[in-house]
């Protein structure tokens, strides 16, 4: 930090970001002349949660709720491997976990540990048969009850899927968020890129052994360079004056740039099993010798996605119906992109009411 005056709005993001992008960033102080005297977010998740459960693999997290819970099921959040999920817990009337709560939902959520070298040969069926399994009946458990709402977003709700597939009495309804489900329905970067001709997945997790975050936070912001390297600070510049504005950009800059590593044998999984051969619905993927079957999903699925999602097309989470065989399926989607599904105003304020309301219209209601 700049130890000649108080903190600029340029060394809280350094602070955020590191040293590599030093020069860039003093030539858009410079241009942009920010004035502003500003501190990084030290603590981002706005509800207090007791954990519950820790191990190496995850944390299970129970909200803290003000208001009476009216749902007698719980919703447990499963979230993507390669983020953290405070995302889903922003200040500033951005958080998910708050919605679901004002709603009388109890809302548990499983904190995905960083791996370790150590452990860089846990493979996608040991998250989703051993880990999850163990939050899901732990989380049953405590909340005594026998079955749950599981909620899964990007990666967590492929993640989900499976999960409900192979163990479909645990699931009463099952709420995912830009899942990739169909992964040869999507024409995308992201596709692309990990298709056999351009990426050898195997000689990648033999050399790094776990995929580290920082590559695939370079991925995600290679597939919008303009946006994402110059278009959100002129955006920034436009609200300057507003602290709510400057305290969310300082927010998604942190959470954007706290990635964390994927163990490298669920990473080489993830790549060769669905991106490369689309296994989950092809009706191939295998995990501990069981045959995951999309038909088992018998349960009511609320869909919710993006339409300017640029990571996962609507056209791969929406296939999911094609394969399931659930009575009720009902997909929501508004104007936002992947991250603006969770975070954005415009989430908040016509997507979240009507999604909270349709999962405690389909729990049991607290007598």
């Amino acid at each position: 930090m700049n130890s000649a005056g108080p903190p600029t709005f340029l060394d809280a993001l350094l602070e955020l970001q590191g040293d590599s992008q030093l020069q860039t960033l003093r030539l858009w102080e410079h241009l942009l002349q920010f004035p502003r005297v500003v501190r990084p977010p030290t603590r981002i998740s706005t509800t207090p949660y007791e954990v519950v459960l820790e191990n190496n693999v995850f944390r299970l997290l129970r909200y803290q709720a003000k208001p009476a819970r009216q749902s007698a099921e719980p919703v447990l959040i499963c979230f993507a491997l390669v983020n953290r999920p405070y995302v889903l817990d922003l200040p500033n009337g951005r958080s998910v976990v708050q919605r679901l709560l004002e709603r009388g939902i109890d809302v548990w959520l499983i904190d995905w540990v960083a791996p370790t070298d150590a452990n860089h040969g846990r493979c996608l069926a040991d998250y989703v048969c051993g880990s999850m399994h163990e939050a899901v009946e732990a989380t049953l458990q405590r909340a005594e009850v026998t079955q749950l709402n599981l909620l899964g977003y990007c990666m967590g709700g492929t993640m989900a899927t499976i999960y409900t597939a192979l163990f479909p009495q645990q699931v009463r309804n099952l709420i995912l968020m830009a899942p990739p489900i169909d992964f040869h329905a999507d024409d995308g970067l992201l596709n692309r890129w990990t298709q056999v001709d351009y990426f050898d997945v195997d000689q990648f997790v033999d050399v790094y052994g776990n995929c580290p975050g920082w590559f695939l936070q370079s991925c995600f912001q290679l597939m919008k360079p303009v946006q994402n390297y110059i278009e959100k600070y002129l955006n920034l510049h436009e609200r300057i004056d507003s602290d709510a504005s400057l305290e969310n950009f300082l927010a998604m800059e942190r959470w954007a740039n706290d990635s964390i590593p994927i163990a490298g044998e669920t990473f080489r999984d993830f790549v060769k099993l669905l991106y490369q051969q689309n296994q989950l619905t092809e009706g191939k993927l295998e995990l501990r010798g069981v045959k995951v079957r999309l038909g088992s999903i018998q349960c009511p699925v609320l869909l919710l996605t993006a339409d300017r999602d640029h990571l996962v097309s609507p056209r791969s989470s929406k296939a999911l119906e094609q394969h399931v065989r659930s009575a009720e399926f009902e997909s929501l989607s508004i104007d936002a992109g992947h991250i603006g599904l969770a975070v954005s105003a415009r989430s908040h304020r016509e997507l979240w009411p009507p999604a909270s309301e349709w999962i405690a219209a389909h729990s049991t209601e607290v007598t």
